[in-house]
This record gives structure tokens, C-alpha cells and sequence, in this order.
């Protein structure tokens, strides 16, 4: 087994800063363990796409065979098992988007190594690999050395700075590896939501609606602060079950975990499951009008008062900041 890490990215999500996020964590590591830092690609891509990747890797490997221009779990788990057996890592490292998340524990089991979920700090300790990520709903950090080899770990969005480029440019291997010829299960049916805005992932600014908005019109005055802010939108997990703003809203421990610069909180209360999805955000704001509220435990700033008094005078505010 090789010190090198294996890093996967699949090319419907191109290199976006996420990916940049998980190829800044695999030269770091690679680094750490001298070894080099490969690139894998699943999927068809763009030129410009496979040139931004060769720039901050050590060598790349591209498989955009027929088979594997749409996610198929089981053919995705093949293709990336057979080119984890021909370079043989130390660790695999994938993003948090719902493919890689699901392909992360398989591909350990069927290479018999360690499977780690949420990373936000990757180190090496007398040559074995450590994983941080939250514990206890957000509540504490817990450190796990991964014993058996190779290490697969999905790394939470925007927990690591973006790669840096090399200096020069990687090898591009194209490469197609042998795929059964029919897969016990497939998708019969894909479903996405128009995407509004910045994807909450890559967002810098982040504003997030709770229950205490009491319906889905005040999110619209939060998608208009946002713009303003060149931020996302986001919401809790009782917004979203409301049905006031789609599933792709919701932060938290059962939704997406975010690591942006600022979260500003409206109208929310800050339980454990939220606050686990936004723990590595460096500003943490809120406006409520509780004083008790749990989200003031945690937050940088605080505004006690209700929002219908405080957001339309920070719309009015930014607008004039803006012009």
C-alpha cells in the first residue's frame, strides 16, 4: 500500500468549492504522509474542469466511460473500488454530496478498510491517520484514529481551505475500467430542484429561517437580505417539515452542514440538531425575540426582538451600504 491519497470527485458536481475544500484536506494529508495527492474523476467532464483539477494534483485519473455519465450507485461503487485496487491508498476522500456519502462506508467495507463520516480535521499521529467531527449534537469534538486500511472519509463542506495549485500540471489519465454488464439496482427516476441562488455548500453568508417566521412569506424578505448579501438561503428542519421552503433548505444534523463565514439566524431557536449543522461557521448571529433561547448560547452577536422589527431595516440598511 501506497502513503498516497485518493481523492473523488464526481463530475456532475465539477470542481466546485466543495471539491476544492476535499483536494485542500488530500495535499494536506499527502503531506502529512508523504505520499502524492491523485485525483479521481467518475464521470465525464469539462476541459477547463479536468485543467483546474491538474493544477493542484499529483496526478489525475479520468473515467468518463458510457457506463458512468449518469450516478448509478452500484456501477459508481465498481468503478472507483477496481481504481482504488490499482493505486492502493492510504485514505480515500470524498465530499458531501448524497452519492459520495453513500458510496463512503460501501467502497471501505468491499476494500477492508476504515469508514469515517463528517470530517472536519484530518491529522496523522505516529503514522495513523486521525479523523475530527462533531459529537454530542455539536456539542463537542471527537477525535478517531482509523486502524484498518485504506481510511474512507467524507469530509464536511467548507471545513478545509481549497487546494493550491502545484505550480505545473498533472498528468491526465484517461482510463475505463470493466463494469458488470447489469447492475442489481438502478435509478429509474431523478428528480432536482431548481437551484436559486448560491448552493448553501459554497455560500460565504448564510441566512437561516425558523418556526418563529410562522409561515413562508417572511422568507422571501430573507431571500431579498440575501441577495443583497450575496448570500444563501437556509432554514431549519420545522420550516422545512412546515412545508413554508423545500428540503434543499435545511441545515442541520438530518440536512446539509455548512461552514460559512457568517450564519445569520432569524427566528430560530438554536436546538442541538441545527446548531450541529452549523458548528463551524465562524460568525454565528441571531435575531429572536427570546432571550432564553438556546441559539443565544452560542452566538457571536445577538439581537433580542422580533425580526418583523429588525430585517426590514437591515434590507433598508445593506441597499443604501450597496449603492
Amino acid at each position: 500500500m501506497s502513503n498516497d491519497v485518493l481523492v473523488v470527485i464526481l463530475a456532475s458536481s465539477r470542481f466546485d468549492r466543495a471539491a476544492q475544500g476535499v483536494a485542500g484536506a488530500g495535499q494536506a494529508l499527502a503531506t502529512m504522509l508523504g505520499g502524492a495527492l491523485r485525483v479521481l474523476v467518475v464521470g465525464a467532464t469539462e476541459e477547463a474542469t479536468t485543467a483546474e483539477v491538474a493544477s493542484v494534483a499529483d496526478s489525475v485519473i479520468v473515467l468518463d466511460q458510457p457506463e458512468l455519465a449518469e450516478h448509478q450507485p452500484e456501477l459508481f461503487l465498481t468503478a472507483v473500488e477496481k481504481v482504488c485496487a490499482r493505486v492502493r491508498p492510504r485514505a480515500v476522500l470524498l465530499g458531501n454530496d448524497t452519492p459520495s456519502v453513500e458510496l463512503a462506508p460501501r467502497l471501505a467495507h468491499r476494500l477492508g478498510g476504515s469508514p469515517m463520516s463528517d470530517g472536519t480535521d484530518l491529522t496523522v499521529v505516529d503514522g495513523a491517520i486521525r479523523v475530527t467531527r462533531s459529537a454530542y449534537g455539536g456539542k463537542a469534538e471527537a477525535v478517531f484514529e482509523l486502524k484498518r486500511e485504506p481510511a474512507v472519509i467524507w469530509l464536511r463542506a467548507r471545513a478545509f481551505e481549497p487546494a493550491k495549485p502545484t505550480g505545473g500540471s498533472a498528468v491526465v489519465e484517461s482510463s475505463t475500467v470493466e463494469l458488470p454488464d447489469a447492475s442489481p439496482t438502478r435509478i429509474v427516476a431523478r428528480h432536482v430542484e431548481a437551484q436559486e441562488g448560491i448552493p448553501l455548500e459554497d455560500a460565504k453568508v448564510v441566512v437561516g429561517g425558523g418556526r418563529g417566521l410562522g409561515g413562508p412569506e417572511p422568507f422571501e424578505d430573507l431571500r431579498k437580505m440575501a441577495e443583497i448579501m450575496t448570500a444563501a438561503v437556509g432554514a431549519s428542519r420545522s420550516a422545512c417539515d412546515e412545508g413554508w421552503v423545500p428540503p434543499s433548505y435545511q441545515i442541520g444534523q438530518t440536512g446539509k452542514k455548512i461552514s460559512p463565514e457568517l450564519y445569520l439566524a432569524v427566528a430560530i431557536s438554536g436546538a442541538a440538531q441545527h446548531l450541529l449543522g452549523v458548528s463551524d461557521a465562524k460568525i454565528l448571529a441571531a435575531i429572536n425575540t427570546d432571550p432564553d433561547a438556546p441559539i443565544f448560547r452560542h452566538c457571536t452577536f445577538g439581537i433580542v426582538e422580533d425580526y418583523r422589527r429588525v430585517v426590514p431595516g437591515l434590507i433598508e440598511r445593506l441597499a443604501r451600504l450597496e449603492t
